[in-house]
């Protein structure tokens, strides 16, 4: 009968190279703890927001990763390069968010309120994505509540100030 240092050796062994291999495969230009994401402004309705911008694949990647939660005059906007169904998840988010997409237009065609972190492993293992079957250009991530403070709905009209 094997020992349980005989065991708990090659599965640690084993550990160690998968987290190692997982790591390596990330492509590089996806492994940014803590990216300088460009800043702007927009408006929702009437309500100004300060935003970090995700406009690459690596920023949008990266999104709210790891970040603080944002007052309600923050959030960040993901812009895409064209028109499409994109879905988004909570993997390493830290606090709730509101997410709201918008077509090319600026109209807002699909809100996510009080959206869930994922932040233990199991969480971040199993981390679900929304997936709303619209077509955007835009999505804005936001703190829990801000679309029930600010009256945000569908139909509510996105103004893009300096992006």
């Amino acid at each position: 009968m094997a020992t349980r240092m005989q065991i708990l050796i090659p599965v640690a062994a084993a550990a160690v190279i998968v987290g190692v291999a997982g790591m390596l495969s990330i492509p590089a230009d996806t492994k940014m703890d803590f990216a300088e994401f460009p800043q702007g402004t927009i408006r929702v309705d009437d309500m100004i927001l300060q935003v970090q911008i995700a406009d690459t694949q690596p920023r949008r990647v990266l999104g709210l990763m790891h970040q603080n939660e944002l007052p309600y005059d923050q959030g960040m906007i993901f812009i895409f390069d064209s028109v499409g169904q994109y879905s988004m998840w909570m993997r390493n988010v830290q606090f709730p968010l509101d997410m709201i997409w918008f077509d090319e237009n600026g109209v807002a065609v699909h809100i996510e309120r009080d959206v869930p972190p994922c932040l233990t492993a199991v969480e971040a293992m199993t981390c679900p994505s929304i997936d709303p079957e619209v077509d955007a250009l835009y999505i804005l991530e936001v703190t829990a509540g801000f679309v029930g403070t600010y009256d945000i709905r569908v139909g509510s009209q996105l103004h893009l100030i300096s992006v």
